[in-house]
């Protein structure tokens, strides 16, 4: 069960900015020695699960902006379905996991004080720019197994796409299509395995995890502080990741 709390409490964190933690979700689970053919299917599930109620939260505040939301979504989704169906070797899988981790963690290293800016005026993602951006990422998240809005929210926060309530609300829609995306293509080539089955708790403690987060940090806890943890955590694994990667290729 040590797993699980680990997992409860990367859940809080990423929760607490919109997130779901999927890709430090996959970085544990390949430290925990979990099969690499099953990890993105624990993650996106995981993902699904915490930013269902990022959802829920963010959209009854009235937080909703569809006109920020749907360009790259709509791209992602088949995206991420088709990347969730290619097949890819270990040592391939774990060099994309952590190029796509230190991407993600230098972003937010940089942007996160943004989480706390209050610009004052937004200017409108353009159609084909989000389009573009959710066709991208989603062929890659569908891939390494995330939802990819760690990749999504430091780009609308530097072109200023909206207000950052909207961009969590965004990012937290954005996650929950497209995991749920990814999931059907890594479960029909997957399917239930017995190995899988053996991490089924993993769910109930992110779930525990992100409704924490919800309740605690949304109103009361500054989000730029949560998003320069989530990025130091980020980077930190992404380290890890990089001295496994390294003692694999010099097996």
């Amino acid at each position: 069960m040590l797993l699980g709390i680990y997992f409860a409490l990367i859940a809080f964190f990423y929760a607490s900015v919109g997130f779901g933690g999927g890709s430090s979700y996959i970085a544990l689970l390949v430290f925990w020695g979990a099969p690499y053919t099953i990890i993105p299917m624990i993650a996106l599930v995981c993902n699904i699960v915490v930013v269902s109620g990022n959802s829920f939260h963010y959209i009854r505040a009235g937080y909703l902006n569809w006109r920020l939301m749907l360009p790259p979504t709509l791209t992602y989704i088949p995206m991420a379905y088709l990347g969730g169906r290619l097949e890819i070797e270990k040592t391939s899988f774990f060099i994309v996991l952590f190029f796509t981790l230190l991407v993600s963690g230098v972003q937010l290293l940089i942007k996160h004080r943004q989480y706390d800016g209050n610009p004052t005026s937004y200017k409108p993602l353009p159609i084909w720019l989000g389009s573009t951006i959710g066709a991208i990422l989603g062929l890659l998240a569908g891939l390494v197994g995330i939802g990819g809005g760690i990749f999504l929210a430091p780009i609308l926060y530097t072109v200023k796409a909206g207000s950052p309530k909207q961009i969590a609300t965004t990012t937290s829609l954005f996650i929950l299509l497209n995991s749920a995306s990814g999931f059907v293509g890594q479960f029909q080539k997957v399917g239930v395995t017995e190995n899988l089955m053996n991490y089924w708790y993993l769910p109930l403690f992110v779930l525990v995890g992100g409704q924490l987060a919800n309740f605690i940090t949304i109103k009361h806890v500054p989000a730029r502080i949560i998003a320069l943890f989530t990025a130091l955590l980020i980077l930190f694994v992404t380290g890890r990741l990089g001295l496994h990667i390294w003692s694999l290729l010099n097996f």
